[in-house]
């Protein structure tokens, strides 16, 4: 039976959000403002909406069952997470942020690349169905972390647990849009950092066992260590600049001024987080030495359960939504933009008026959510596994294209083209194959693959002068 006080304090979070997502639907009348907040987002905002959509439930589930079951090796994700956050940061950031707007005012990345290459409408049609693609698989682990939640918490059965999880974080982003999703990240990236730093701290502050963890436990390089193991751990890195609902932030934020406190304010989040997900790993193995869990994923909510009052275990467990509902709305926004401005006004109805795309967006929400939850109903889906396939398949297909297109001036539409669908061939063909070589992370092979792709195609194929004019017009700005 779940205590009274937990089920008004997890409840009382979820009008929160409900609040602040018909607020933002006053503040959204355009399709700019629907897709990217009017480029409006203050430092603050854009840095925790960055870190929360990123971290998403991969953050308070996948990563401390990781932990829990392996030590501190599964470090090596976070050490190259930290190393490929901040290299965005200063690398893509800015270029990105000016690129986008001096592009006609690009609101999506297939659109930036159409008018970055004076595309015909080819490279955004490969560009947004890419994303489609790998959004759908992203957001349904988003999908399968809220059925966990749900299932543990409230004792539903897993399905039940899906489809209300599903409907609570459909809802507002669907009301709301950029606004929504940006502000209700801000205030769930708080409540994660504050919760991962929480449990661990009461663990390891109590008269807990801690001589039954095992030492080895503590070993950033266990005996049996390959060097194929760390860099498939390190490579998750380079996932981050070809992520969509990450990019985004860069595009959305409103002076360009304000982009290294951002930084400094995300990175310094994403430090604290890490180190507390690692924590809460070591933690849920010496608090439940004697009694192993089942699912190794929920370790951060069985501690909260046992370790709290029930009105502190309501917010931690809000905290566990806020980290799900951070990602999958951020996905499902992006989703939205691309099927809007990519497909729908590009070829279906380009005459489309402001009210008409915003209401094509909502619709969108609704049918990407009903495919990620159809794909989330297989009960013995792992977060962490989904959330590696679409992060690799965003890292190899858009990492090396935002990359060459933001600094190399004779990238062409033909090079870009080939880079993004030898990035996504290489994830998808490489995910089931196993063995040897094939047991690297497939984002690194993806990833040089496509880079490759890129360059080779572009040197015999050159962009036309009028694409080389336009990126020597963007270098002027910065």
């Amino acid at each position: 039976m779940i205590p009274t006080a937990t089920m008004i304090t997890f409840f009382a979070y979820l009008i929160l959000l409900l609040v602040i997502g018909t607020l933002a639907w006053k503040a959204t009348s355009t399709s700019s403002d629907y897709i990217l907040g009017g480029r409006k987002m203050g430092p603050a905002v854009t840095a925790l909406s960055v870190g929360a959509s990123d971290m998403s439930g991969w953050l308070l589930l996948g990563l401390p069952g990781a932990v829990y079951l392996s030590g501190l090796s599964e470090a090596w994700i976070g050490i190259g997470l930290v190393l490929g956050a901040w290299v965005n940061w200063h690398l893509v950031a800015k270029r990105l942020r000016v690129y986008t707007e001096f592009t006609q005012d690009s609101l999506t990345l297939p659109d930036f690349l159409e008018r970055r290459f004076a595309d015909k409408g080819l490279l955004r049609l490969v560009a947004a169905s890419t994303t489609l693609l790998f959004f759908v698989f992203y957001t349904s682990s988003g999908m399968v972390g809220g059925a966990i939640l749900f299932e543990q918490v409230f004792g539903l059965d897993y399905t039940t647990a899906l489809l209300i999880g599903a409907a609570i974080i459909v809802s507002y982003t669907f009301v709301g849009g950029f606004f929504a999703v940006s502000w209700t990240d801000f205030f769930q990236g708080i409540l994660m950092l504050l919760a991962l730093l929480l449990v661990p701290m009461v663990v390891f502050g109590s008269d807990a066992p801690t001589a039954e963890l095992d030492p080895a436990m503590l070993a950033l390089l266990p005996e049996g260590t390959t060097v194929l193991a760390i860099a498939s751990l390190m490579a998750w890195g380079l996932g981050y600049f070809g992520q969509p609902h990450i990019l985004s932030r860069f595009m959305a934020i409103g002076r360009v001024a304000d982009l290294p406190t951002s930084r400094r304010i995300a990175m310094g989040w994403m430090v604290l987080s890490l180190i507390g997900a690692l924590a809460t790993g070591l933690a849920g193995a010496v608090h439940f030495a004697g009694s192993p869990l089942t699912n190794p994923e929920t370790v951060f909510i069985e501690l909260s359960k046992v370790l709290f009052n029930p009105w502190i275990a309501g917010m931690l467990i809000a905290a566990i939504l806020s980290a799900i509902m951070s990602t999958i709305d951020s996905q499902l926004l992006v989703c939205s933009s691309v099927v809007t401005e990519d497909f729908y006004r590009k070829w279906i109805r380009p005459e489309a008026s402001e009210k008409e795309r915003v209401a094509v967006g909502r619709l969108t929400v609704l049918a990407v959510a009903v495919v990620a939850t159809v794909i989330a109903l297989n009960p013995e889906s792992s977060v962490l596994g989904l959330v590696s396939y679409a992060w690799a398949g965003f890292g190899a297909a858009f990492g090396p294209v935002i990359l060459l297109a933001l600094f190399w001036r004779h990238y062409s539409r033909q090079g870009a083209i080939a880079t993004i669908v030898v990035g996504a061939a290489t994830v998808v063909i490489w995910k089931p194959l196993s063995g040897g070589l094939f047991d690297l992370y497939e984002i690194l092979p993806g990833f040089l693959f496509a880079t490759l792709a890129g360059v080779l195609v572009s040197k015999i194929w050159p962009p036309e002068d009028k694409v080389l004019t336009l990126h020597e017009k963007f270098e002027q700005q910065l």
